[in-house]
C-alpha cells in the first residue's frame, strides 16, 4: 500500500431521518358507501311501483306487487278457485273461470296502489279490499246444465201461432224446468274467492226454473196481433181503403223467440203483392157536388156534398216501410195500420134544375134537368070517377111503403105501395104491383101509377119542393 492511500480520508456515516408513517388505505369505506346508495335508492325506487305489503284484495295477497301483477294474481285466482257440487249422482266441480266469474281487475289494482303505495307505511297490512265479483246467471245455468244433465229440465217457453180455423193467434202454455241452483253455486264461488279459499264444497239442490217468454208475456203478443189483424189495411185518413184479409196478414208475419223475448218480421215479398194493386182500390176520380133547384131557382137540395179525388202515386218503399212497421206487432196493436199518402184533385160544384111534367094526353110522366129530359115513363093517371087533378103543383112528401085506403070509408085498400112522392093532396107518383097497364087511362084513384123502378128513380131524384105541372 502507497502512501497516498494511507492519507485516503474515511467515509463519514449518518442515518437518514425516518419517512412518516404511510396512511392506510380505506378502500373498504370509498366501495361500500356506493352500494349502500344505491341500495337505498332501489329501496325508495321499489315503494314508488309496488303495493303496500300486507295489502289483500278479497283473499289475493298483493302487497310488494305491481298494480300489473297484482291484477293478474286476483285474475288468476278467481278463475281457479273452485266450487264441489254434490248431488245424487256425485260430485260436480266447476271454477270460476268455467262459470265465466269476473272482476275489473286491472282498475282494482290501480285502485289499491293509488291508495296504498309501499312507500306509505301507513298503509301496510291494511284491510283487505272488497270487490264485486260478476258473474251471468244464464252461462252459469249453461254450465251446470251441461256439468250434471241429470240435474236439469229445461223449462218450455210460451209460444204464439196463427190457427187458421179459428182466423187468430193462439198461445201454447209455457212449461217450468227445473235445475242445480246457479244463485247458490254462485254466492260459494264468492265467498270462496273473498275468503282467500281455493276451493269450497256445496250440496247441490234443485230450484224451479223459469221459462223466458212466461204464458201472459205470449198472452199479451197474441192479443195485439189479433188486434192487428182486426185492423190491417191501407188507410187513407181514417178511412180503411184497403182491407186486409186476417189469413193473408198472417201469412205475412212469423213469430219468433229469439234469447227468451218474442219477435215479430214481416215478408216484404207477399206485402209487396198487395201493394201492387193498391193503385186500382185506391185512385178516384172527383165527385162533383150537385145543387138542385126549382125552375126559378130556389135551393132545393144536395144531391151530393162533393168528393175529391185521390190519387196515390209512385208506390216504391210501402212494402219495405209496412214490413217494418208489422215487426213492432209484438208490443203495438197499431201496427197493422198503414196510413197511404195520396194526392187529391178538388171537386167542382154545379147547380141544376129539376122538374116534373105529366101529361094526361100521351100518359106519360117526363123528368127534365136544366130543361133536358132525363127520362119519360108511361104512366096509369086515375080513372073518369077519380080523374088526376090538372095544374102545378110541388112535391111535399116522400113515404118509401104505405098501405093505401085500408080506412073504414075507404072503397078500396092496397097494402104496401111502394115509393110514394105526394105532390096534391092524397095524389101522389107511386109504383103500383097490382097491375101491368101503364100507358092506359083510368086505372087509378086519383095518383100517377107507375112501374117500381121508375117510382124509385123519382122518389130518389126528386127532392122535395119539385115541381110537378099535371095537364093534358
Amino acid at each position: 500500500m502507497s502512501d497516498e492511500s494511507a492519507h485516503t480520508p474515511e467515509p463519514e456515516y449518518a442515518w437518514a431521518p425516518a419517512e412518516p408513517p404511510r396512511a392506510r388505505r380505506r378502500l373498504g369505506w370509498w366501495i361500500g358507501a356506493p352500494a349502500v346508495a344505491l341500495a337505498v335508492v332501489a329501496v325508495v325506487a321499489a315503494s314508488l311501483v309496488l303495493i303496500a305489503p300486507g295489502t289483500a284484495v278479497a283473499g289475493v295477497t298483493v302487497g310488494g306487487m305491481t298494480p300489473g301483477s297484482a291484477a293478474a294474481a286476483i285474475t288468476q285466482r278467481l278463475a281457479e278457485t273452485t266450487v264441489d257440487i254434490t248431488t245424487s249422482a256425485g260430485t260436480v266441480s266447476v271454477t270460476g273461470a268455467d262459470l265465466g266469474a269476473t272482476v275489473n281487475a286491472t282498475e282494482i289494482a290501480s285502485s289499491v296502489f293509488e291508495t296504498r303505495p309501499a312507500w306509505n307505511v301507513t298503509q301496510w297490512n291494511g284491510t283487505p279490499v272488497a270487490v264485486n265479483v260478476t258473474v251471468d246467471a244464464a252461462a252459469v245455468h249453461k254450465v251446470l246444465a251441461a256439468a250434471a244433465p241429470d240435474q236439469n229440465t229445461e223449462p218450455t217457453d210460451a209460444s204464439v201461432g196463427f190457427d187458421s180455423a179459428s182466423g187468430a193467434y193462439t198461445v201454447t202454455p209455457a212449461v217450468a224446468g227445473s235445475g242445480l241452483d246457479a244463485t247458490a253455486v254462485t254466492a260459494a264461488l264468492v265467498s270462496a274467492f273473498t275468503d282467500g279459499r281455493s276451493a269450497t264444497t256445496i250440496s247441490g239442490q234443485r230450484v224451479p226454473l223459469s221459462p223466458a217468454v212466461t204464458t201472459d208475456a205470449a198472452t199479451a203478443v197474441a192479443s195485439n196481433l189479433n188486434h192487428v189483424l182486426s185492423t190491417a189495411g191501407f188507410y187513407v185518413g181514417e178511412e180503411r181503403t184497403v182491407p186486409l184479409d186476417a189469413a193473408t196478414v198472417a201469412s205475412w208475419l212469423t213469430v219468433s223467440d229469439a234469447n227468451g223475448a218474442l219477435t215479430v218480421t214481416a215478408d216484404r215479398t207477399g206485402i209487396q203483392k198487395a201493394v201492387d194493386g193498391l193503385a186500382a182500390a185506391v185512385d178516384t176520380a172527383p165527385v162533383n157536388a150537385k145543387i138542385i133547384t126549382d125552375l126559378q131557382g130556389k135551393q132545393l137540395g144536395t144531391e151530393n156534398d162533393g168528393t175529391n179525388g185521390r190519387s196515390i202515386g209512385d208506390t216504391t218503399g210501402i212494402a219495405a216501410a209496412f214490413a217494418s212497421q208489422l215487426g213492432s206487432a209484438t208490443t203495438s196493436p197499431d201496427a197493422g195500420v198503414y196510413r197511404l199518402q195520396v194526392a187529391e184533385t178538388a171537386f167542382q160544384t154545379e147547380t141544376v134544375s129539376r122538374n116534373i111534367d105529366v101529361n094526361l094526353t100521351t100518359l106519360t110522366t117526363t123528368l127534365y134537368e136544366n130543361g133536358q129530359v132525363v127520362a119519360s115513363y108511361p104512366v096509369s093517371p086515375g080513372k073518369p070517377s077519380t080523374p088526376t087533378s090538372t095544374g102545378n103543383f110541388r112535391i111535399y112528401a116522400h113515404i118509401a111503403l104505405q098501405d093505401m085506403g085500408c080506412t073504414a070509408t075507404s072503397t078500396y085498400c092496397t097494402k104496401n105501395v111502394p115509393w110514394v112522392s105526394y105532390f096534391n093532396g092524397d095524389e101522389a107518383l107511386h109504383g103500383a104491383y097490382w097491375h101491368n097497364e101503364f100507358g092506359i087511362r083510368g086505372v087509378s084513384h086519383g095518383c100517377v101509377n107507375m112501374r117500381i123502378p121508375d117510382a124509385k128513380f123519382v122518389y130518389t131524384w126528386a127532392p122535395i119542393g119539385t115541381q110537378v105541372s099535371v095537364h093534358y
